[in-house]
């Protein structure tokens, strides 16, 4: 975990320099990059070419707190993170989300929360993309939970296409309660482009396919 500190402290102290949204997603996409090979993690993108040339939602899973940074890496710079609000207190990691324009999101407030999903509607609906964990956390079994309605809706409001995308390995590179890293492989795969009222369990019911865990 030491390359992983040592390069977010980087990537945030280059991205207070940095005047554009844009270039700042682009620096941070570097710096994760650069920790998966410090690392020595093998990493893969397919199907990048699926993306559509218009905004977007993109649903991943989630297994691992490597996730966002792997996310970060395969994705171009025109995405923001939407991530539970408890990340803002986090020390430095909350300064470089806000820097890199991620959307926090409120769970356990019903009324802040709903005013957090407002506020992501009006992002997407100005022509922002953006990346979701629906799934919302993770644990320990190797299993896709169920998909929180959060994405589709927003997705549904901005009239947006849905994107599945499937992270292969992070569980494996870095397991829930343990803070050593492993060598091993990960691979980001863009599935297919959904639209219409299936879209939540279609893109989960992909996603569990192609990562090769049981829906739970």
């Amino acid at each position: 975990m030491t390359a992983f500190t040592v390069l977010g402290a980087a990537a945030l102290t280059v991205n207070l320099f940095v005047p554009r949204l844009r270039a700042r997603r682009r620096v941070a996409a570097v710096f994760a990059r650069a920790f998966l090979r410090a690392a020595g993690i093998p990493f893969a993108v397919l199907g990048a070419d699926l993306l559509p040339r218009v905004p977007c939602v993109v649903v991943a899973n989630h297994a691992s707190y490597l996730d966002g940074v792997v996310a970060a890496a395969a994705l171009p710079p025109d995405f923001a993170f939407v991530i539970k609000k408890e990340m803002v207190r986090v020390p430095l990691a909350g300064l470089l989300l806000r820097r890199l324009g991620s959307e926090f999101v409120e769970r356990f407030d019903p009324h802040r929360g709903a005013a957090d999903a407002r506020r992501v509607v009006r992002s997407a609906a100005s022509g922002q993309s953006l990346v979701f964990f629906p799934e919302g956390t993770f644990t320990e079994v190797r299993q896709v939970g169920r998909f929180l309605r959060g994405a589709f809706a927003t997705a549904t409001r901005a009239g947006m296409p849905i994107v599945a995308m499937a992270i292969h390995g992070t569980r494996n590179v870095l397991p829930s309660g343990t803070i050593r890293i492993r060598r091993s492989p990960i691979k980001v795969e863009v599935l297919c482009v959904l639209h219409g009222e299936d879209a939540r369990d279609r893109s989960r019911e992909l996603i569990a396919a192609a990562v090769g865990e049981p829906l739970a």
